[in-house]
């Protein structure tokens, strides 16, 4: 694959490939040309094209990224942030070249202060690795998207997850970040103070800026206490329009519910043979209660009233850690579980987030739509904060499929947009929902984001080609 930065000729060219050997020279073994490698870390779970970066570099410190920004800027050298590449809308593509920053040697957890109930971590951690460490002191980080993520990744996109109804997002669970700006100075966002009226509130904006504003190089984390007591489980609907009633009046009653999530037929079919679950398929909810023993109890009680009233068939529900691991692994592997649905395919996996209170009837039309398309795919979700995700498995050389596909993630997005809602719940801009923001946020408010990066970044180095259209 030639990419189109590496064609260039002349000055810009020269200054680059200056900038580059200089890098090479300085971080040796950790400073990668290979092909093999470059692609990886331009990789796409879904069907945009692979963008490689011109070489990859792997710092070990917030002065090294520094150095590393400092030389990028002098030579024009675009900069793309790399955690673990789950990102699924295109965010560590380099569509104009440069050097992709991968933060797996950043590895390590600074601090963690019990009485404070807040860690400081390394952008290079990933979830999995921060609640082990934290295990023994009965505290966890309660942010987990699907994939081991990187808990810098996460921040700046913004990340969400199966918690969400109950913990927040990664908006909420950011306290602080240290970050790498565009000239290389280091950017210190907040204190660890649980709220402050100081200032603006640059933790919200480098949060979900996916590393077009700053890199991040550290992160000081919201932590909670690990519950006294967990129950869990799993109830069938005929439905996904009378799940989704349940999940409204579920939150609506203010049961406190810790997880909420929607699969439907198909996804229920395809976890059951790649998870051996054994489910009905029918549409189903998989939910957990966090509490104290009589608390969790209650509240399974309570929503298998609930569920009964709308339709539901039993709550089957449980406190046995190993049944509500087993279920929510297989949650968590849904997209792959999904993928064995139609081998060879192409996936594109996509979201949208609407108010609470239009999920019923947002959902019902997407699983319409998705039929009347004759596509194959898959609806699942946290639904009790209105985000649902649709997974499509696509064979890429049909044109007719390619068509309805666009046709289809169009009129989901418009639906998502006239009910008050998102075009990206949880994944993102990125270059795949990049045409969209404006349709959301309106021209004046893009043109504020512009104006944003422009001030913060104004050589756009940092990670080119990602939040904003061509045409806005």
């Amino acid at each position: 694959m030639v990419h189109r930065s590496v064609a260039m000729q002349g000055e810009d060219g020269a200054l680059r490939e200056c900038g580059l050997a200089a890098l090479a020279a300085r971080f040796g073994e950790r400073f990668s040309r290979s092909a093999a490698l470059r692609e990886q870390h331009g990789h796409t779970v879904t069907w945009l094209a692979n963008e490689p970066p011109e070489a990859v570099v792997f710092p070990d410190s917030t002065p090294e990224v520094q150095e590393i920004v400092r030389q990028c800027a002098r030579h024009r050298l675009p900069i793309i942030p790399f955690g673990t590449g789950t990102s699924v809308e295109g965010q560590v593509n380099a569509p104009a070249g440069g050097v992709s920053i991968d933060f797996s040697r950043m590895q390590a957890i600074l601090a963690v202060n019990e009485e404070d109930m807040d860690c400081v971590v390394q952008p290079g951690v990933t979830r999995k690795a921060l609640n082990e460490h934290l295990r023994d002191k009965g505290l966890f980080f309660p942010i987990d998207p699907g994939a081991d993520a990187s808990l810098g990744g996460m921040a700046a996109t913004r990340a969400s997850g199966t918690n969400a109804v109950r913990y927040g997002t990664m908006r909420e669970a950011v306290v602080a970040v240290k970050a790498v700006m565009a000239d290389g100075e280091v950017l210190t966002s907040a204190r660890r103070a649980r709220k402050s009226a100081s200032g603006y509130d640059l933790t919200r904006l480098l949060v979900g800026s996916e590393g077009t504003l700053g890199i991040i190089t550290e992160l000081t984390l919201r932590l909670h206490g690990i519950p006294e007591a967990i129950s869990g489980g799993y109830c069938p609907f005929p439905d996904v329009e009378a799940a989704c009633n349940a999940v409204i009046m579920t939150i609506q009653l203010g049961i406190p519910v810790a997880r909420i999530e929607l699969l439907d037929a198909a996804q229920v079919k395809a976890c059951n043979v790649y998870s051996n679950l054994g489910l009905p398929e029918a549409p189903m909810l998989f939910l957990e209660f966090h509490g104290s023993e009589g608390g969790v109890a209650e509240q399974s009680e309570k929503f298998a009233a609930i569920a009964g009233d709308c339709g539901g068939g039993d709550f089957h529900w449980s406190t046995m850690a190993e049944e509500r691991t087993r279920l929510w692994q297989a949650r968590h592997d849904a997209y792959w579980a999904a993928k064995a649905l139609r081998p060879g395919a192409s996936s594109y996996s996509t979201d949208v987030c609407v108010p609470i209170s239009r999920l019923a009837e947002c959902v019902a039309e997407t699983r319409r739509a998705l039929e009347a398309a004759r596509l194959v795919g898959t609806i699942l979700g946290h639904v009790g904060d209105g985000n649902f995700h649709v997974l499509l498995l696509v064979d890429g050389q049909d044109a007719r499929e390619r068509a309805a596909v666009d046709t289809f993630l169009r009129d989901l997005i418009a639906r998502s947009l006239a009910a008050g809602g998102t075009c990206s719940g949880e994944h993102g801009i990125g270059q795949g929902k990049a045409k969209y923001l404006a349709a959301e946020h309106g021209v004046p408010a893009v043109r504020a984001m512009r104006l944003i990066k422009r001030a913060l970044d104004p050589g756009n180095i940092l990670n080119p080609g990602k939040l904003f259209d061509a045409a806005d």
